[in-house]
């Protein structure tokens, strides 16, 4: 029997005042070299795009998806989070070729960092800080947080009085003036308290 491929999946973007919330799902090779990857966090800016570039060229597969300030808003920010976990993987297994993986549900198994699993077609199971302790959930991480942040950056170009670029949308003192200054950005999550 053929060993199981693992999925990391994670998300990047839970508690920002504006923008969509992004997730990623990677499997890695098995010659990955693990000393390029640590929890998202805990990177420099340039660790990040480093290792971002690695990992979208060596990977066996990774896949990014998000949902947008409407849908959090909607549904609210977990259940958001999980569907763009959900499209992550599903944008991950498109990009996968079918004469490397039959049946999905029989060749891979999924790990997914915090207390809930997104709905995905195979077996899954959640990890608190396992950004901190697996290699495909810190590579996922990478690859949600470094998509974010550059999401977030051609936003600040649309509306730079908010200053996008800076927070990229997360509760700082900054962020907060400048919504009470000018009113909710057209990507504010109306949902979330700005004070």
């Amino acid at each position: 029997m053929e060993k199981k491929l693992i999925c990391g999946i994670d998300e990047a973007g839970r508690g920002p005042l504006a923008g969509p919330v992004y997730a990623a799902s990677v499997i890695l090779n098995t010659d990955f070299p693990p000393e390029l990857l640590n929890d998202s966090k805990k990177l420099s800016v340039s660790q990040r795009e480093e290792a971002r570039r690695f990992i979208t060229e060596k990977t066996f597969a990774w896949g990014i998806g998000w949902a947008s300030h409407m849908e959090i808003d909607s549904i609210n920010i977990l259940q958001a989070s999980l569907l763009a976990m959900k499209r992550a993987f599903e944008e991950m297994i498109k990009n996968i070729p079918a004469e490397k993986i039959k049946n999905p549900k029989e060749n891979i198994t999924a790990i997914a960092d915090g207390k809930f699993i997104p709905q995905i077609i195979i077996p899954c199971t959640a990890m608190v800080k396992a950004d901190a302790q697996i290699p495909e959930v810190m590579a996922a991480s990478i690859l949600a947080k470094t998509a974010r942040d550059k999401h977030m950056d051609e936003m600040s170009l649309l509306y730079p009085q908010y200053g996008y670029e800076k927070h990229k949308g997360y509760p700082t003192k900054a962020h907060r003036e400048a919504v009470l200054k000018y009113g909710p950005s057209p990507i504010q999550r109306l949902s979330f308290k700005v004070k």
